[in-house]
């Protein structure tokens, strides 16, 4: 008898232990329903939180609408702005020396490194240049302006500047050269508004070492004075230069004179009839590209 007790206790006790973990998955749901309630429910409070708020500011674009646009992948597609106000070297590009600032809507030249010896700012909307910009960089030996907005270079801009070899003020709206560093071997003022009298006598004269210069497309009556013997490459083209004397390229009391260095004048597009002035040419070894007839 008190084996069949036993045996009982034993059927009937084994099942509740075996039963016992799927009461515990049966809680475990349970947790996970609650849990889903829970958030359903904060979800639902914020979405009619979100929906008085649209109300209050007037706002016509549904709350569906306006979720989805918030979690929008097409958000990251958007190209980011431009600010200008961060540091230079995020704002621009700068490697080894260079400072790659193109085509970033600059009003004015950022703050460079001291250790800049090449500076690209072209294709930009910088109206003025201060000696400011360049007082503590004594590297510079390249600067680029072209395309820019440049009506005025103070005094002394460049003047510090001493192993500065080639500047770009192309395609800006100078009606005056500045005083030019001393080492210059290649300066471009191409398409401006430079007038004769807006280059100083001297302006080219001790700049020894000058080779290429540029002044095409501007608005000059006159060719440059006291053009330096190093000069190699001289561009005149499309201005209004309507004279030149037998002392603009050579000198007229020493026939011997020749500008050996002399490679290329071009002065196509000016309202003066070269053959007219055969003298002025008999020191260059080829005759200027222009009008002859």
């Amino acid at each position: 008898m008190k084996t069949l007790q036993t045996t009982f206790f034993l059927f009937a006790f084994v099942p509740l232990v075996n039963s016992a973990p799927p009461i515990q998955q049966e809680s475990a749901q349970a947790y996970d329903y609650d849990t889903d309630v829970i958030l359903g429910s904060l979800i639902q409070q914020d979405y009619e939180m979100q929906s008085k708020d649209i109300r209050k500011d007037g706002t016509n674009v549904s709350l569906d609408t306006s979720l989805r646009l918030q979690g929008d992948d097409s958000e990251r597609n958007v190209p980011p702005t431009k600010d200008t106000n961060l540091p230079t070297c995020l704002l621009c590009v700068c490697l080894s020396g260079s400072v790659y600032c193109e085509e970033i809507d600059i009003e004015a030249v950022p703050p460079l490194p001291k250790e800049t010896a090449y500076l690209y700012a072209r294709f930009n909307k910088i109206k003025r240049i201060a000696v400011s910009d360049f007082a503590d960089i004594t590297t510079l030996r390249r600067i680029d302006f072209s395309g820019n907005r440049i009506e005025e270079i103070e005094d002394g801009a460049f003047s510090k500047l001493l192993l500065l070899e080639e500047l770009s003020l192309a395609e800006n709206r100078l009606i005056k050269l500045p005083v030019l560093p001393p080492k210059l071997t290649t300066f471009n003022a191409n398409q401006n508004r430079i007038k004769s009298r807006g280059i100083k006598a001297n302006a080219f004269k001790r700049l020894t070492n000058l080779a290429y210069l540029y002044l095409g497309h501007n608005a000059l009556e006159s060719v440059p004075l006291n053009l330096p013997e190093s000069l190699r490459i001289l561009h005149l083209q499309h201005n209004n230069i309507t004279t030149i004397t037998d002392d603009t390229f050579c000198k007229s009391n020493n026939t011997h004179y020749i500008r050996t260095q002399m490679d290329e004048i071009r002065m196509e597009g000016n309202p003066i009839l070269l053959a007219k002035h055969t003298n002025a040419f008999s020191c260059l070894r080829s005759l200027p590209v222009g009008t002859y007839y």
